[in-house]
């Protein structure tokens, strides 16, 4: 089968960073879905690995965890799929990624495609959608007033994969007022068109730019990006008691500055079910069916922002490039071999 993978980690910009290969194609087993994939969304989590990874020696990493596609064949214990389904899902982090033909992916982690999206559109979901779900209901348990604070969520980065899903999850499924940071004009309409209530520019100190909306102090802040820079000021808007979460990797993340106010500092990493075979793993299907409906329904739409053609080494390494520019808006798809 075609597949694009590397043997040693390394900069996008050189010729072996991503390559076009071929390989074995894989057999399903137990929970396995063989899925022949039709598209792929290329997220940040691709780059990290792509620079920090090695195979073992003479075998190829093939990256790549957003997918949707269709039920080629199903391993012996599966229950939920059937050859001919059409599904989507964001896969494991152990196992070899998506930017191949055919995949293999646990059935307790996948959904089932929204019929109203193309399977580009689809692709574009279900890995931020999955982060997102889990930050807010999971992690900053929105649903749960902060005592005396009058509902208002701060998403950090909000024109990108993650903050595009949160802020039309938090629109539909809260009452909350949703704030958004973006810096450039073309963000700033992307997160308003999402549904974002107020946009304020992360390139100026956020304490003082949040301030000024005259809202109050945010019980809930989602930082997605550059959290390491922001995260003085992120400390001092909180609200006391209020709930802060974080999905990138800051190199360093003191929290002391958090104690003041008994806030409560949260991880989110959407692989942690997936990778530890939790008890409560099939959550995430369950899950992406949830936000299937919400699609069904018009009530989510794909985040899908830029289409970069064919699945092909090429293509990929012009995604990596642009993800790591940080000049990205909502997500990057790839479709078909």
């Amino acid at each position: 089968m075609r597949a694009i993978g590397y043997q040693t980690p390394g900069p996008i910009a050189a010729d072996a960073s991503l390559v076009d290969i071929d390989l074995p194609k894989p057999q399903p087993g137990g929970h396995d879905l063989l899925v022949a994939v039709k598209a792929v969304s290329v997220n940040p989590v691709d780059t990290k690995v792509r620079m920090r990874a090695a195979p073992e020696p003479g075998q190829w990493k093939v990256l790549g965890w957003d997918a949707a596609g269709v039920v080629e064949a199903v391993g012996p214990e599966v229950t939920g799929f059937k050859p001919g389904d059409a599904v989507f899902y964001a896969g494991a982090l152990e196992r070899p990624g998506t930017n191949a033909e055919f995949h293999l992916v646990d059935e307790r982690i996948v959904g089932r495609k929204p019929a109203s999206l193309s399977f580009a559109e689809a692709a574009a979901l279900p890995l931020t959608a999955i982060t997102a779900w889990e930050a807010l209901f999971d992690r900053l348990d929105v649903r749960k007033p902060v005592p005396g604070q009058a509902g208002l969520l701060l998403i950090v980065g909000g024109a990108g994969g993650v903050g595009s899903i949160a802020i039309q999850l938090a629109r539909r499924l809260t009452d909350l007022t949703v704030v958004a940071t973006a810096s450039r004009p073309e963000t700033r309409d992307w997160a308003l068109g999402l549904g974002a209530h107020h946009v304020v520019d992360h390139a100026q100190p956020l304490d003082a730019a949040v301030a000024a909306l005259g809202l109050g102090a945010p019980g809930f802040v989602f930082s997605t990006t550059a959290t390491d820079r922001h995260l003085g000021a992120l400390a001092a808007l909180i609200a006391p008691q209020g709930r802060f979460a974080v999905i990138d990797d800051p190199a360093v993340l003191d929290i002391n500055p958090f104690k003041r106010k008994s806030a409560s500092v949260h991880w989110e990493f959407m692989f942690t079910r997936s990778m530890f075979a939790t008890s409560d793993m099939a959550e995430q299907g369950i899950l992406l069916n949830a936000v299937a409906r919400l699609v069904e329904a018009g009530d989510l739409r794909t985040t899908l922002g830029e289409h970069y053609g064919l699945i092909s080494a090429a293509n990929l390494r012009r995604a990596h490039a642009t993800l790591e520019s940080g000049t990205a808006r909502g997500k990057i798809v790839l479709e078909g071999f």
